[in-house]
């Protein structure tokens, strides 16, 4: 993810030179070095002296050390943090990092690796207008972002777009395996999977109507369409969604829990 989001700021016009990356990963480094033109570093701190915006790119069960251990600087420099990290609530960055400290927490999902990103942001009381639009500006690099009311929202957004990609590549996967038995290739079944996806997300992000008005347009009385959508009614396709849902959105409240301050 961090490496979509310098790759997404380089492509709209932000300067390499601009963005610093630190890692314990040495050869991952000489790899950003060499194909973004980043700077790099080993240290934390050093980062930290060099920038204004900090990004938490990194597993939630490290991310507590780091944030202790660039802290003081983070104080002292009043530097603005935007945090990635799945299930960190911002009353545990905020223990962490200590004091007044301005904190974006977003949660952004896998479709950002191609810049088709969908991006829910939520900040706290210390970040002012020109740090939120500088936050918002940084997930735009990889597709859309929009601002939630409510931190306890983000576990919803988990639900819905942080694991939405998943529910449509089973949904793929699952398409693909009855096209096989239907006589197709796996070649062919792949790619009119692929493309009706991605046509059936175009019409949904270019029309103003709802799903199910644009799915009644496609679903002629007594046709193909409608028999196989009776079928996925009929075992329960709704209602099975919606379980799955909440079973998501509940593990994102169980992991908040679990891998906050302590």
């Amino acid at each position: 993810m961090a490496t979509s989001l310098m790759s997404g700021l380089i492509a709209s016009g932000y300067a390499p030179q601009q963005l610093w990356v630190s890692d314990v990963n040495q050869a991952l480094l000489q790899t950003h070095a060499e194909h973004l033109q980043v700077n790099t570093s080993l240290d934390n701190q050093t980062v930290s002296e060099q920038v204004d915006v900090i990004v938490l790119a990194v597993k939630p069960q490290i991310l507590k050390d780091i944030c202790l251990q660039i802290a003081p600087i983070i104080r002292q420099r009043k530097l603005l943090v935007v945090s990635i990290a799945a299930g960190i609530s911002q009353t545990s960055l905020a223990k962490w990092l200590g004091g007044d400290v301005a904190i974006v927490r977003c949660m952004p999902n896998t479709p950002a690796l191609v810049r088709t990103g969908a991006t829910a942001l939520h900040a706290n009381a210390n970040v002012n207008d020109e740090q939120k639009d500088l936050s918002e500006n940084i997930l735009r690099a990889v597709g859309l972002a929009l601002w939630v009311g409510n931190e306890d929202q983000l576990d919803a957004v988990t639900a819905v777009s942080g694991s939405g990609p998943a529910y449509y590549f089973l949904l793929m996967e699952a398409m693909e395996k009855a096209a096989l038995e239907l006589g197709l290739d796996e070649a062919s079944a792949r790619l009119l999977i692929q493309q009706t996806a991605l046509g059936a997300a175009k019409i949904a992000l270019e029309s103003s109507e709802s799903p199910a008005t644009l799915r009644l347009r496609v679903t002629s009385p007594g046709g193909t369409t409608e028999k196989a959508i009776d079928s996925f009614q009929q075992s329960g396709f709704s209602d099975i969604v919606g379980q799955a849902l909440h079973a998501a959105r509940n593990r994102s409240i169980e992991m908040s829990t679990q891998l906050g301050a302590d």
